[in-house]
This record gives C-alpha cells, structure tokens and sequence, in this order.
C-alpha cells in the first residue's frame, strides 16, 4: 500500500498552480492542521492497510518544507509500525525553505528522498513563473540535501513557457548536468482554469518540439524516460510514482487529498477548516470495471509499465493495436502493449478506447 501526505500551505502561490494550498497562513492555523493530519492519520490508517505494510510514502503539496520540520514528528510516529524496512519516503521542498536544518530533521524522520520544485535556472524565467528564489537556492539546497544524508533527489523543471528556447533549455540541461542527480522530473507548462495564467494570454509555446529538445538534452546525459515526465540514471526512478501508473492502491490523507482502494476513489474535504473540524470525513466515488479498466490504459501508456492487451478485448480494438503496431507507433511483447512515444500517450488512448 502507498500512502499520500498533502500539505497544504504555501510561502507563495505560483500562477500557474492549481493544487490545493494557501499562502501566508500562521503558525497556529499550521499546528491546527498537522494535530487533525495525525488525528486521520492515527484514526485510519490500520484500517485502510487491514493488515498491509506501507511500502512508500510521499509528502506533497503545496509547499512540505514551508512548515516548520518539528511539526512533522507525530505525522511519523503514526506511519512508524507500518513502514516496509525499505520503504521510500518522499517530501517535495521548495529551494529557498529547504534549509540544512529541515532537510536534517526531516532525514532523521525517515524521509530518504527529496523532490526540489526548481522549475528552472533561469532568473528571468523564475520571476515569470512566480518562484521566490533564484538558481543559487536551487544548488545551496542540492547541497544541502546531500550533506544531510539525502542520495536519492530530484529536480523538477518547467517548459513550453514563452519564454523558452533551445538556448534556454540547454542551459538548463548544463545545470542539470553540473548537479550530477538521479532523478529529473520536466512537465510542460499547463494552464489551469482558475489560475492567474489563466487570465493571460501568449504564455506557452509548443510544447512538443520543445519537449523532444529537452528530452533528447536529458538522454544526453544518461536519464531514461520511464514516464512522460519524468527521467532517472539508474536504479533513481521513483517507486511511489511507478505504484500510481501501475494502478496500485494508495490512502490519502490531509485537505484536498485522495485515495484509490479497491473499487473506490476517495476524496477529503478540499476546505481546509472543514478538514481540521472533521479530518476523517470522506467522498467517495465508485468506479466501474470500465472506469478502472480506461485508467489502466491511459496511465499505462504514460510510462514504461505498459498495458496489459486483456484490457482491451474487443475485435475492433485488436484491429487498432494491429495499426499502431504497423505504424511503429508501439510495441506488442509478451501480452502487453509499450507505448514508443510517451507524448502521444493520451493520442493513443483515445484511438485504442
């Protein structure tokens, strides 16, 4: 079983981000949140497992390292019993409140992995994108990380902005390069509804040859793409995002968080005082066999796990596989179908179901 953390507070929220934070909240709101995140935690966590170990962890957000570590330490004492010896624990942290003393105690907790939201080396580019630190935060926290014990790190990157080029993707694949780490995350900028990007206009630009340029720069360097962002050297691939496209179970706890066990989704509150008044309080959707089977596919298709052909049964879908397979679009081995180019990935999907 996985387990997922949201932490919903934030120094600042980025334009572009729709996930759900909020900024500038005090220390007593933070406390109150993280006594009713134990209370979840503590509340229903044996019952969501029945009897499974947590095999990993990952602490999201908003912004994980914008609340002060000590906080953090009842969150662990609820995890403790149930961690797999070898569990992978992941917190995202931003660069400039990844300080050597968060990122120590954090390590002490048990976290053996950190994700830097970076988003770039460029100054001129973080200001657009609303970061509040600039590219020497993002090597004094690499740093950090590894003096504090941390092997396992990554960085993610943002492309496809107006801004970008292959002379600025190049330098941001130097710096990569210059970090020597295991494991990259790039994504291509979205724009949400509901977010200040959304108001503007001329933010992006194509993403898909950008993407081939960035991800050629990755190879480059010895990252495999293992899904359609994310790249790792060896053995640094994340197993926590690898359970998700593989459709394994995951509980999720804290504000806006959610979890998938057996046939069901489950979501918490997405108002972060009705969760601290009711932490334990669940939505839940029932999926049918479809529903589990259609997710499957697209996020399958999405990585290097594949797809089992047994989710696709029909006679007129076996006609489309035999298409794309000619077409050299994908790779039929051993009873699974490999998708050769992860950004056509939902293009796939769509024309399989």
């Amino acid at each position: 079983m996985q387990v997922y953390i949201h932490i919903p507070f934030c120094e600042s929220k980025c334009p572009y981000c729709a996930f759900g934070s909020v900024e500038g909240a005090n220390e007593s709101l933070k406390k109150a949140y993280f006594d009713a995140l134990a209370t979840d935690l503590n509340s229903n966590l044996k019952q969501i497992l029945a009897g499974r170990e947590i095999s990993s962890v990952f602490i999201g957000g908003g912004t994980p390292s914008a609340v002060r570590a000590r906080l953090y330490e009842p969150i662990f004492a609820a995890l403790s019993s149930n961690l797999k010896p070898d569990a992978e624990i992941t917190s995202e942290a931003n660069p400039n409140s990844a300080s050597f003393e968060w990122l120590s105690t954090m390590r002490k907790f048990g976290v053996n992995r950190v994700s830097f939201g970076a988003q770039s080396f460029d100054e001129k580019k973080l200001r657009f994108l609303g970061r509040i630190h600039g590219t020497r935060e993002i090597y004094e926290a690499v740093a950090n990380a590894r003096n504090t014990g941390f092997e396992n790190i990554n960085v993610d990157l943002i492309y496809g902005t107006r801004l970008d080029n292959k002379k600025l993707l190049a330098k941001e694949l130097e710096n990569i390069s210059n970090l020597n780490i295991p494991h990259v995350s790039a994504y291509s900028l979205t724009i949400e509804a509901g977010t200040p990007f959304a108001r503007g206009s001329n933010l992006k630009k194509d993403g898909a040859r950008l993407a081939k340029f960035l991800f050629d720069g990755l190879s480059n360097l010895n990252y495999s793409q293992y899904e359609i962002s994310n790249f790792a050297r060896e053995n640094g691939e994340c197993r926590h995002n690898l359970g998700y496209w593989a459709g394994a179970e995951y509980a999720g706890f804290g504000a806006f968080s959610v979890g998938f066990v057996g046939d069901a989704r489950y979501y918490a509150s997405s108002n972060l005082k009705d969760y601290i008044a009711a932490p334990s309080k669940r939505e839940t959707e029932r999926l049918t066999d479809e529903d589990m089977c259609l997710e499957r596919v697209f996020l399958g298709l999405r990585s290097r796990l594949g797809v089992d052909i047994s989710n696709l049964k029909s006679a007129e879908t076996s006609e489309k596989i035999e298409i794309l397979r000619r077409a050299g679009k994908i790779e039929v081995k051993n009873g699974r179908i490999y998708n050769k180019n992860f950004l056509l990935a939902d293009e796939i999907a769509l024309f399989l179901t």
